[in-house]
């Protein structure tokens, strides 16, 4: 038999003369009371709102409950919440603090929450390029691929000397039937193949893919479009492009050397690679039984590829031995001779003792950023581009 219970408020006795008592009387309470955190930030590089314009909405606008820009936000700030399901928002749309964060207590119809359910977001989520009858929400892809690089550029008080982007293609993971999916050996699971461009902490480009290409399919696209928009900005700005072995492509390495980018790119092991150090790993082998440490030699060459590469490129390998095996990895760099000298004297701006993941998977980086002293509370720029976060 069902336990029916009506008592409103419980008694738990009294601690220190006070009464502790549990009502259920609160109201509307939220636990993501720290994404107020995150509407301070949205206010302080106006994200939500730039965003928001690089979509065109074609709805009629006396009929209009919930505008792009709150879409846009609500879903911006749901996936950083960690809700990334449209049903999620069937409920989040009662939370007091969506509408806050949103900036919209109130509505024009009585049978509407301040935000907008998963019926309405999913017309957001299937914009087109064009407007239809269907899908009157139409997107600018263009105005959307530059949006994070111009956030990247506001971000420096001045041009810096150099920057680094780095290229990476990670998986995906699908847990379902979803459209493109395919087996990765390498990932060993269904996956996409999303093509990732950082400058330190900076996302520049983030485009999805299947997986059954290769990793550096569309860099080059990626990398013209984003070069050419910094340029724009810092035509002087020496631009370092970093990325593992499977970025090390022709087609990659002849666009940057045309285009004056240097690069930095991994190279996968193989025989003939380990056949042109091998002095050096006996060196490396006899230091390391001799002082039961690792030990690594280092050695810069010429080399060439059986087919893939149209010229012979400069290679750097580490011959390392440790724990009782060799550990030879190899490099690809391409610097012009002009920059090449004092490079860690340079104003750089790369992560914060960030690690190359590459073939070298323990290379460190070129050089280190010394960040300039915060200021306590207020809006604040550090690390030689750091967005401008509220500091309190």
């Amino acid at each position: 038999m069902p336990t029916e219970c009506s008592a409103e408020r419980f008694d738990f006795g009294v601690v220190k003369g006070r009464a502790v008592e549990a009502a259920f009387d609160g109201g509307l309470v939220t636990s993501d009371a720290g994404a107020l955190l995150l509407g301070a930030t949205d206010r302080a590089i106006d994200l939500v709102d730039r965003f928001a314009d690089c979509f065109r909405d074609h709805r009629r606008q006396d009929l209009i409950e919930h505008a792009v820009g709150t879409l846009i936000g609500q879903r911006v700030f749901g996936i950083a919440l960690g809700y990334e399901d449209l049903n999620d928002h069937d409920e989040l749309r009662h939370d007091p603090l969506m509408a806050v964060l949103a900036g919209k207590l109130t509505t024009r119809r009585g049978d509407c929450a301040p935000v907008a359910g998963k019926s309405t977001l999913n017309r957001l989520e299937l914009s087109r390029g064009e407007p239809s009858r269907y899908h009157r929400i139409a997107y600018d892809a263009a105005a959307i691929e530059a949006l994070p690089v111009t956030l990247f550029l506001e971000a420096h008080e001045r041009p810096p000397e150099q920057i680094i982007l780095d290229l990476d293609a990670t998986d995906d993971p699908l847990h379902g039937h979803q459209e493109g999916r395919f087996f990765h050996g390498y990932y060993d699971c269904y996956c996409y193949l999303p093509l990732y461009v950082f400058c330190g902490r900076h996302l520049l480009a983030a485009k999805l893919r299947r997986s059954d290409i290769d990793a550096s399919t569309g860099s080059i696209e990626e990398m013209a479009r984003i070069v050419r928009q910094i340029r724009a900005r810092w035509p002087f700005a020496r631009i370092l492009l970093r990325a593992d072995s499977g970025f090390a492509r022709e087609a990659l390495m002849a666009w940057c050397e045309q285009n004056r980018v240097d690069y930095l790119f991994g190279l996968a092991r193989n025989a003939r690679l380990v056949a042109m150090i091998e002095e050096e790993l006996a060196a490396a082998k006899a230091a390391a039984e001799q002082t039961g440490r690792p030990a690594r030699r280092f050695k810069d060459f010429q080399w060439n590829t059986l087919d893939s590469w149209s010229r012979e490129r400069r290679v750097v390998a580490k011959a390392e031995w440790t724990q009782g095996e060799a550990n030879p990895r190899f490099v690809s760099p391409r610097s012009s001779a002009a920059r090449r000298a004092h490079v860690s004297s340079m104003r750089t701006f790369t992560a914060p003792a960030a690690t190359w993941r590459t073939g070298s998977r323990n290379a460190s980086s070129i050089s280190t950023p010394t960040a300039p002293r915060l200021r306590p509370c207020g809006p604040t720029s550090y690390a030689c581009g750091s967005p401008r976060w509220p500091m309190c």
